[in-house]
């Protein structure tokens, strides 16, 4: 159940960074609410993550197995891309952010194929809704930290920061992924 814990808590830390955190940096950037809207397509690889879920039930990773392999590397590349993804501008490169924020939402659409894949193989039937209960929580706390908490350390040490606090969170939960 710690496992499910931890690995649900990286499956939602990133899912607020292509939604309310963005648009909240956008907005304090003085975009406009037209660019605003248009940043929010960032986030459809979640809406159609059902496309490439069987290629990722059926590749094998050359690391950890078929589970937890694509887990670490895609928290790996998350951990990456956020910290890029903070280092750009809003202003002066909204394209490069936008492309960057596309990437961290396929990432993490195909983290949270196979943290689900792998919360159903690793645990029996009759524990599904304490690992269900178990991953509402940690998706949902982490969710809420990337949103609530990365705009608070944003209004206080800036947005570059924020989003490097986000990346070393997301890299920290390599632990996890290998002791699972």
């Amino acid at each position: 159940m710690a496992a499910i814990l931890f690995l649900s808590f990286a499956s939602g830390l990133p899912f607020n960074l292509t939604n309310f955190s963005l648009q909240a940096w956008l907005a304090s950037e003085g975009l406009s609410i037209k660019t605003i809207g248009i940043f929010s397509l960032a986030a459809l690889p979640y809406n159609i993550k059902f496309l490439w879920a069987p290629v990722l039930d059926r590749s094998l990773p050359p690391i950890l197995g078929r589970r937890r392999g694509w887990i670490l590397i895609y928290q790996a590349c998350l951990a990456v891309c956020i910290g890029i993804m903070g280092l750009c501008s809003p202003t002066k490169a909204p394209y490069v952010l936008g492309g960057i924020a596309v990437m961290v939402a396929f990432l993490s659409a195909s983290q949270d194929i196979v943290i689900d894949a792998y919360r159903v193989d690793a645990i029996p039937p009759s524990e599904r809704a304490l690992a269900a209960a178990s991953a509402a929580f940690g998706y949902r706390t982490a969710a809420m930290l990337a949103g609530a908490v990365l705009v608070w350390i944003a209004a206080s040490l800036g947005w570059r920061l924020a989003f490097l606090f986000v990346a070393c969170l997301m890299a920290a939960t390599m632990a996890a992924t290998i002791w699972a």
